[in-house]
């Protein structure tokens, strides 16, 4: 960082796409634009000139594809990268595949639009580039201040819990909430589940039409079920859950039968779907039938939500600094009092298996 700035190189092929990047990270004053280029081979000369702390990277360019470029830095000179993607379906499945060469995080390239997705554009993506200054890399080889939005609680969703004891059955539910770094935590944990498990719902921080794919792909090399949620989906043994990008997803209950719902709202600790929502919902119609795991991410979506659900008889867990890709969100978890047990994420699974067959 050059005072205290946070150096961004802009790659993409599309001037207008740099402009509009260069613009909103420029309007923050904790972010630096080092830097644009139209593609990889410009990059490599910005770079070989100065190392920027993020890079923001399109994956279909001119010259060098993006995961060729990703692969390069990697395995060279590993450089937080955050890809800057459209949301195309087709598109998905080579930016997850970026997420799997080493790339920090994926956000959505602003559009022309209404007030508000410019907003959460700006939102996420300024958010997405500090935590990736901040963040551990872990390869794994196969203009003036902006005003930002208040920073809702999950009571914009739905309200705190009641402080009554939601009766006891045999099912018990399994919540988890992940942001920077996730999706390969969440790989770890979901591979080391066996085929009968609890059922598990998941909030990864992360744009629509990424998180069917990304639950596809999760599907294929796991022994439980994965899909991404759809409203009223019934919570199944043996089944993983995960919230759909751009959409909340809270826990519901009839009679002894767990069930999700999926719906809209606003952004909750600047993050749509929100980890908080998610355990509060947890705490609000599960309580001590639930397990919560808060893992890596930055920021504090999630620590209250799962103080609720210690404070609803769950038990709790959360990733150990060491495991974490950006300790931000366990920390936060862990100060407010809301964790039973901090552990290596290669041990989360096995606990969590523990405590459910007790």
């Amino acid at each position: 960082m050059k005072n205290g700035k946070i150096r961004v190189l802009i790659v993409d092929d599309s001037a207008l796409v740099r402009q509009a990047l260069s613009e909103i990270l420029s309007s923050d004053p904790d972010i630096e634009v080092m830097a644009t280029a139209a593609d990889p081979f410009q990059a490599a000369g910005h770079i070989a000139e100065e190392v920027p702390d993020v890079i923001t990277l399109d994956i279909e360019m001119p010259k060098m594809d993006g995961l060729t470029f990703l692969r390069k830095i990697m395995s060279q000179h590993p450089i937080p990268v955050i890809i800057c993607s459209t949301l195309t379906e087709s598109g998905s499945e080579a930016t997850l595949r970026a997420m799997e060469y080493g790339a920090l995080d994926i956000v959505t390239k602003p559009k022309v639009g209404a007030k508000q997705f410019i907003e959460e554009s700006r939102i996420r993506l300024c958010d997405s580039v500090k935590a990736a200054a901040r963040a551990r890399i872990r390869v794994r080889q196969p203009a003036a201040a902006i005003q930002v939005q208040p920073k809702l609680s999950a009571d914009a969703v739905l309200p705190g819990p009641t402080g009554k004891a939601m009766f006891g059955t045999t099912e018990k539910v399994i919540l988890v909430g992940a942001s920077t770094g996730g999706t390969e935590a969440l790989r770890v944990f979901l591979e080391a589940l066996p085929r009968d498990c609890p059922a598990v719902a998941i909030v990864q921080h992360m744009p629509e039409n990424f998180t069917a794919a990304f639950a596809k792909r999760l599907d294929s090399i796991c022994r439980i079920t994965v899909k991404e949620a759809q409203d009223n989906d019934s919570m199944l043994r043996g089944q993983a859950l995960i919230a759909p990008g751009n959409k909340h997803m809270l826990l519901k209950r009839s009679g002894a039968r767990y069930l999700v719902e999926v719906k809209d709202g606003p952004l909750v600790r600047r993050h749509r779907p929100s980890v908080d929502v998610l355990f509060r919902s947890g705490a609000r119609y599960a309580g001590k039938n639930a397990v919560g795991v808060i893992m890596t991410g930055m920021g504090d979506d999630g620590a209250t939500g799962l103080k609720e659900m210690k404070d609803a008889g769950a038990y709790t867990i959360a990733q150990d600094e060491a495991s974490c890709v950006v300790f931000g969100m366990p920390q936060e978890a862990i100060k407010l009092g809301g964790v039973d047990k901090v552990m290596s994420l290669d041990d989360i699974a096995r606990e969590v298996l523990r405590f459910c067959a007790a």
